[in-house]
């Protein structure tokens, strides 16, 4: 159960929890999630077992529904991030297309639940071109049932909160006319290796660095049993600030989360992945900083940050293994756990053991870091204290990151097809 007096909030499109635990860490309850893949329903389960999980297409949901499963009769705040296409034949409602109908469900839900603050979340492509038509036409869909907008919706990069990662997400913020305007967070940081001359920006300290995010994680290399499994004892090495508060040795002020349960030297996510030794050489020969010219993987610079770490292509365009850095100092890819790291996860926070899967739940979610500095300034707007919870929350069932599709889709009463089976990217 939570804390009494911390504000609540429900999640749609929920994925494995980027979201979700952002606002936890801001001082929120999530009391609902909703998502429809059944294998990101099962990581979300195990990282949050006391959310009400709702294994479902939004668009078969309704508000009514959602208050029942959540066990709430009211909410402050509905985030997500709908899928949006935006594209239509000229003179159409784009919010007509069905190919942006998750938008609209999303706009139906904040009208049906009623919540006092509203965060929709999207590509940043959104504020541009054809689909700027879609964001006027969703911020005239909120005015017709009452909510102001904080105009214009903003770009957020999560470099400029901390995070090891040039990521930029476009936020919308909303509110029920009546309700403090709430505003868009200012940055914190400024991502490393690239110092601005002048403005705000220069007057921050630098994001963490990619040296200073995966410092301590011990080299996959040393572990053959990293092969067959995906987590490993290993010995951890010396980490740097950023990376003392993801394994829980640092006390993070800021951090309103609950306590989840950790093994201080298992190392989890971390999978060894087979390259040719063609690939292996053309790693090795790339700088840091530059693309291999082959596959045209990035080479993560120690100094730097990371470039935006991506989904791979949905089951409607082959579902193919996306792309993957490259290891700074070794001739390899990085490792899911490497990429939760570059995202803020903490290292309890656990991924299915698949790859294709561990590496679709980092690159669909929002850094939890990022999402955070937007529910902070909501929160702000909520006013009233929010108290740092006590003991620990329990973790779920580790059988639920190994589970295959169809055992998965069983789980939650949906159909199997949800995701298609993966296609490998040559390297």
């Amino acid at each position: 159960m939570g804390v009494r007096g911390r504000p609540t909030a429900i999640d749609l499109f929920a994925g494995a929890g980027g979201m979700s635990l952002g606002f936890e860490q801001a001082g929120f309850d999530v009391v609902a999630a909703v998502e429809v893949d059944p294998i990101h329903c099962a990581v979300h389960e195990y990282n949050f077992p006391d959310c009400s999980l709702i294994c479902a297409n939004v668009s078969q949901l309704s508000g009514a529904e959602i208050f029942r499963q959540a066990g709430v009769t009211e909410v402050d705040v509905l985030f997500g991030g709908p899928p949006c296409q935006g594209f239509s034949l000229m003179g159409k409602r784009l919010l007509d297309d069905p190919r942006n109908a998750l938008v609209s469900d999303f706009i139906r839900l904040v009208g049906e639940i009623e919540p006092r603050y509203v965060v929709m979340e999207n590509v940043k492509g959104m504020a541009t071109g054809k689909q700027r038509q879609v964001l006027a036409e969703a911020i005239a869909a909120l005015g017709a049932i009452g909510y102001g907008v904080v105009e214009p919706p903003q770009v957020l990069n999560a470099a400029h909160y901390g995070v090891p990662q040039y990521r930029e997400r476009l936020f919308l913020l909303a509110y029920r006319l009546g309700e403090t305007p709430p505003h868009y967070p200012t940055p914190m940081t400024y991502p490393a290796g690239k110092r601005p001359r002048k403005g705000k920006l220069a007057q921050l300290s630098p994001s963490p660095t990619v040296q200073e995010a995966l410092q301590d994680l011990p080299q996959i290399e040393q572990y053959e049993a990293l092969w067959e499994q995906d987590g490993v004892e290993a010995n951890f090495g010396v980490p740097s600030q950023y990376g003392a508060i993801l394994r829980g040795l640092a006390v993070d002020l800021g951090d309103y989360g609950y306590p989840r349960p950790w093994r201080p030297n298992w190392l989890s996510n971390s999978g060894r992945s087979r390259h040719r030794d063609s690939s292996i050489e053309r790693f090795r020969q790339t700088p840091p900083g530059e693309r291999e010219p082959v596959s045209r993987f990035f080479r993560l610079p120690p100094q730097g940050i990371c470039n935006t770490l991506r989904a791979g292509t949905p089951s409607s365009r082959g579902a193919f293994t996306s792309p993957r850095p490259i290891h700074p100092q070794h001739p390899r890819c990085i490792t899911v756990r490497e990429a939760a790291r570059l995202h803020s996860y903490p290292d309890w926070f656990r991924f299915h053991v698949t790859k294709w899967h561990g590496f679709r739940q980092i690159g669909n979610s929002v850094p939890p870091w990022l999402a955070r500095a937007v529910a902070e300034s909501v929160r702000e707007s909520l006013g009233g204290e929010v108290e740092h919870p006590q003991g620990e929350w329990p973790l779920g069932d580790e059988g639920l990151l190994s589970l295959t599709m169809t055992q998965a889709a069983a789980r939650y009463g949906v159909a199997a097809d949800a995701i298609a089976p993966r296609r490998r990217l040559g390297e």
